[in-house]
């Protein structure tokens, strides 16, 4: 039978998931709403 203390006690985060959440939350990536945006301010411009 597991012992979840013991288990928890020897749990370590892994370092990969620390890496990728450094780089997505510091990056600036354009998403579908960056995009819409865009867009609508171009069509605005053309009326």
């Amino acid at each position: 039978m597991l012992n979840f203390e013991e288990e928890l006690e020897k749990f370590q985060p892994s370092l990969e998931v620390e890496k990728v959440e450094d780089i997505v939350y510091n990056s600036s990536m354009t998403d579908v709403t960056d995009i819409v945006k865009e867009l609508l301010q171009e069509s605005k411009s053309t009326i």
